[in-house]
This record gives structure tokens, sequence and C-alpha cells, in this order.
């Protein structure tokens, strides 16, 4: 059966898409093919907002943005170099550059999957192949993350890959855009999908409540939601509420951590930004 998405998923996605991309390009982490001109015009459009936050001494978008990417970089990294690891999917990848960047530092190590919604998928094909970034190692393919079965679903693109080698499976920046139980629908699928493989990984990134609170990170909070046009949703309490919810759905492991903070293009290292999200960091085996 195939869940819809929300209104507010394709369309509102799209934005964050766009600015995320050109925040890793700015700061020397993407390819120029994949910053696009609305990226350039979004970032610009925050930097009053990122200087005003931080001027007040709260936390900025590529504070936060920074943390969770090279976070995620890091368990990536050690879980294909310690040879875990051996296939990736990236799910709502959007303009990530992480497929492009692995794919070209392991090469035929690995199988670098991109996922998306088929209008994102095909945008980000066409960047790729106009930058001449495509290789054997990566491909991006069309998915619906909330799909029980069918062409588009979790379940069918992983009977595509190698039941002998290890996966790995990556979500950012999507958690929060949905509630509670599209959450748990989400890692139960991926529990379920990675169960099959001899290792099998999940990194994300998630804001909870308890980093979210006072009058400045509940403002940026709403700043944020206006900014991707929809809530933004706390959907756990607590690091202790997240791991439970994990076990849960299927993961044998459950950590969750808080990322080291980053410096920005302001050369400023962001405390605060970092510390509004924790690193999620799953297996099945």
């Amino acid at each position: 059966m195939k869940i819809s998405l929300p209104t507010r998923g394709s369309d509102a996605i799209s934005p964050t898409a766009h600015y995320t991309g050109y925040v890793w390009y700015r700061h020397g982490l993407s390819h120029p093919g994949l910053a696009t001109p609305q990226g350039r015009a979004l970032y610009h459009w925050a930097r009053p907002f990122n200087f005003g936050s931080r001027s007040l001494g709260g936390p900025t978008l590529e504070g936060f943005l920074l943390a969770r990417h090279r976070a995620i970089d890091a368990l990536l990294d050690q879980a294909i170099s310690s040879g875990a690891v051996g296939q990736v999917i990236e799910v709502a990848a959007g303009l990530s550059p992480r497929g492009w960047d692995f794919a070209r530092r392991y090469g035929n190590r690995i199988h670098y999957v991109e996922a998306d919604l088929p209008d994102m998928a095909l945008r980000k094909r066409a960047r790729l192949a106009a930058a001449g970034l495509e290789t054997p190692q990566h491909r991006v393919v069309a998915l619906d993350a909330l799909a029980d079965g069918g062409a588009l679903s979790l379940a069918t693109l992983a009977q595509s890959l190698d039941p002998d080698q290890g996966l790995a499976i990556i979500t950012e920046g999507l958690l929060n855009y949905f509630d509670t139980d599209t959450v748990l629908g989400m890692w139960q699928r991926f529990a379920a999908v990675l169960q099959s493989f001899p290792t099998g990984v999940y990194f994300s990134d998630l804001h909870l409540a308890s980093d979210n609170h006072g009058a400045p990170t509940r403002l940026f909070s709403k700043l944020l939601g206006s900014f991707v046009r929809g809530r933004v949703h706390l959907h756990f309490g607590s690091v202790a509420e997240a791991e439970a919810a994990l076990h849960q759905s299927g993961f044998g492991k459950a950590r969750l951590f808080a990322p080291e903070p980053q410096p920005t293009a302001a050369g400023v290292i962001d405390r605060k930004g970092a510390a509004l999200v924790r690193i999620v960091e799953a297996a099945c085996a």
C-alpha cells in the first residue's frame, strides 16, 4: 500500500533542499554542479536571520546543518572503512553531496544509491549528468519513503542490492517534518530492510524536545518552520524515549549522541546550533 505524502511534503522540502545544498557548497562540502540559483538566493536571504540570532547568543541554521552533516559523514566513513558496509541508501537525498563525495572517495568499494521522490530524483540525475559527476558506483532512483510496497518502496529498492554486502540507510533533515506515527512507520520499514543484510546500520539526525526549549530556541524553531513552510515536529522528550522507540521499531542497537560543533563560513563555531540536534546511530545486526 502506498501512503501519500502530506501536502507539505514535496512542495515544502524543495526550498530546504536548495538551501542546504548551497550551504554544503558554501562550506566546501559539495560540487558547484549541485548548488542552485534558488539555493544561493535562500542562503543570502537567511544571512540576516543567522547573523541576528548569533548576535543574540542564539543558534544558526548553518550551525546545526554543518554539525549534523559532518557527524553523519564520520559515521559512514567508519562503517565503510571497517568493511562492515559496502552499500548505502540515502533516503530523501535532495541535493546532498554525500553520494557524489563518497563514490569518488571509495570508488568500487561501495555502491551508493540516492533516493527521493520522482521529480527530485529526476532533477538530481540531470544535475549530476550536466556536471559530469556520474559514476558506476553512484545512482539516483525514485523512492517514496512512506510506501509499504510497490515499485517506489524501499523494500523493492533493496531487492536490487547485493544481499552479501552490508547496508547503511541514511536520512538527513527528514524526520522532523513528519508526525511521530509516520516516523515510526519509516523506522519499521528501515529496520525490516536492514535485517536482510549481514550488517545493517541506520544514521540520521533528530531534534528532541529536551534540547529545544527556552524562548530563543522556540523562536528559532518557529522561524525554521516558516522557512520550510510547515511545522517542525519534536517527537520525543528525551534521548531515552527516542532510543526506546528505535528498539521497538526493530533495531537491536540504538544510541543518540550530540554532534561536535562546527565552524560556519563566518569562522564562528556555533555551539548553540549543534546543541539543537542529536545524531541517531542504530543497527540491526
